[in-house]
């Protein structure tokens, strides 16, 4: 597709669960574009994908594909984005990276638009979105962090098998169906991990996210601390967390308990959200009213409920915070990064 004015972007990983919410995004906030080019690997190629009322044919992502692009959002693999995103910024592209791969790079911004947008400022090509868990998290923390300041997180995850690729939503599907009928139960998907060995996901919790490490942690429980400090500039915030699979679609659910280093009061606690960007409180427990995962699925927000101060800690709060995953935890937060720049004049209209 060509228009006459906007940004040339290019989308990789465009047939992943991910890369198709960024196009739906792209076509919902009506990002000015003046072409797009959606890439993936060479056995995608060929295939078709409607976006604002045409078809567009999907690219082998190579190296010249990226020529005359400004803006590429990048989620098929962090191998991909190693290989791919140095020859996008050489081409003149500013990389929006939803893998991994650079997220813990002290030279590229790892930004959430609510919590840190003027990190991008500093990029050097590549900006890097953070891990689902993490950005939901941060953005409910972000306005308590910066009324009361932030001593010690600590969370525990409850999150959707989508977070695990299309494979795991069809084994949570093929699973919860056989094990309903009195059938055999495969396993052949979660977790997914470098040991052979395979868990039952439907009517289950797994407690395994990614492999575990030498600290007993897994790498998903240490990509939330490590990016926790990151994106808030602060190492000195402690923070622990456990994370979990369990038997969901859609929309990560996480049980955050923070202690502050200020007091602080409930109502004000309640303000500071019901006003905070992207943020939407769901807490009258009185009617049962809370965030769930099947509300937030489709949704751009982060929603936060179950609000209610440590029995033990004076200065302790735990809260409920539910996001769709592939959304804010994914597409949305990298096409939010791409209208940032495009706000702030840090990328200019060809």
């Amino acid at each position: 597709m060509e228009n006459q004015t906007g940004y040339h972007v290019a989308v990789v990983g465009a047939t992943g669960a991910v890369g198709e919410q960024m196009l739906k995004m792209l076509e919902q906030r009506q990002f000015p574009l003046k072409s797009l080019k959606v890439l993936a690997s060479a056995r995608s190629a060929g295939q078709k994908v409607a976006f604002r009322g045409e078809d567009i044919t999907v690219e082998e992502t190579t190296p010249e594909a990226f020529e005359g692009v400004q803006i590429a959002l990048f989620s098929a693999g962090g191998s991909v984005s190693k290989k791919f995103v140095p020859e996008a910024i050489k081409r003149g592209a500013v990389c929006i990276d939803n893998t991994s791969a650079y997220r813990m790079d002290p030279e590229v911004p790892l930004v959430v638009p609510e919590v840190n947008p003027d990190a991008m400022k500093q990029h050097n090509g590549v900006i890097a979105n953070p891990n689902c868990s993490t950005i939901q998290m941060v953005a409910a923390l972000k306005p308590l962090h910066d009324k009361f300041g932030m001593e010690r997180i600590i969370v525990s995850t409850y999150q959707a098998v989508s977070g695990a690729g299309a494979k795991a939503i069809a084994e949570l599907e093929n699973q919860s169906r056989a094990a309903l009928n009195g059938e055999e139960v495969k396993k052949e998907v979660l977790p997914v991990s470098s040991l052979p060995k395979h868990h039952q996901i439907a009517f289950n919790a797994i407690p395994q996210i990614d492999v575990f490490l030498d600290n007993g942690f897994t790498n998903e429980e240490m990509k939330m601390i490590r990016e926790t400090k990151k994106i808030f500039g602060n190492e000195d915030v402690a923070v622990s967390a456990t994370c979990v699979r369990i038997p969901v679609v859609k929309g990560h659910s996480e049980a955050v308990y923070v202690e502050f280093e200020k007091d602080f009061e409930l109502a004000d606690v309640r303000s500071l959200l019901e006003n905070a960007p992207g943020v939407v409180l769901v807490d009258n427990p009185e009617e049962q009213e809370y965030p769930m995962a099947l509300d937030a699925a489709d949704k751009i927000e982060v929603f936060v409920g179950r609000l209610r101060r440590d029995l033990d800690h004076p200065r302790g709060l735990h809260m409920w915070v539910v996001s769709d995953n592939l959304l804010k935890g994914a597409a949305w937060n990298a096409v939010q990064i791409a209208e940032e720049l495009v706000k702030s004049g840090l990328i200019e209209e060809k």
